[in-house]
């Protein structure tokens, strides 16, 4: 009982920490510290190394030799890397969700979509929702795959650190409106039960958020990426 006890406690502390990594309010590189977490949450040093194992495992968090743990720093390379292996992922997901979302689930994918197009009503120059969990359209395409083995490695495992590159469409202009638009698509295919369709519109977006990234990004530091 103890023992599940502080798991519970570590796994919550995880969650927290995570997301105040992806908001940036913890930033890249900076020292997080045990004592200090431990204070703050209320529970030994236990739990808290435990989160920290945690989130070193979803590689939002490295321990260096006498540093302890830090937030990751992720280089350029490693973002590009993260996108090219998005793509089949996704791919597989949407087109699972195209065959095997019920009826209510599609609705509500649907009701995410539509939220999300009267919010770009009234900003076009906004970004992409970032937003975790259901309120990600990602997520809940993902979710509509029901396939658990996909479900843990994007939702769990890629999606905390895709979510932190996603930031870097912050200040891409007329990104988020361009997405809106590839969601809507994919969202067609999905809900007239297309998985090819859907799959081939899903790729379509990945390629373009990668290449819209890579537009921000100076030539000289594409050179410096092996494979670019």
């Amino acid at each position: 009982m103890h023992e599940n006890k502080t798991c519970d406690r570590s796994e919550i502390i995880a969650d927290i920490i995570c997301e105040e990594i992806i908001e940036g309010k913890l930033k890249p590189g900076e020292k997080l510290s045990e004592a200090k977490f431990a204070l703050r949450f209320k529970v030994s040093r236990g739990p808290v190394r435990e989160a920290l194992r945690r989130l070193s495992e979803r590689k939002l968090v490295v321990f260096s030799p006498n540093a302890g743990a830090r937030v990751i720093c992720y280089t350029l390379a490693d973002m590009l890397y993260l996108l090219e292996v998005r793509e089949p992922l996704e791919a597989s997901a949407a087109k699972l969700a195209a065959e095997r979302m019920s009826s209510e689930e599609k609705l509500a994918l649907s009701s995410l979509f539509e939220t999300h197009s009267d919010a770009f009503s009234s900003d076009k120059q906004r970004s992409y929702f970032q937003y975790p969990e259901d309120l990600d359209f990602h997520y809940v395409i993902t979710k509509g795959a029901a396939n658990p083995v996909l479900f843990k490695i994007l939702c769990e495992d890629l999606y905390p650190r895709l979510r932190l590159c996603r930031r870097q469409h912050l200040y891409i202009k007329g990104r988020g409106v361009q997405a809106l638009i590839e969601h809507q698509r994919i969202l067609y295919a999905i809900d007239n039960s297309d998985p090819e369709l859907a799959e081939i519109y899903m790729r379509r977006h990945l390629r373009s958020s990668r290449a819209s990234l890579m537009a921000s990004i100076g030539s000289d530091d594409i050179a410096t990426v092996p494979g670019i």
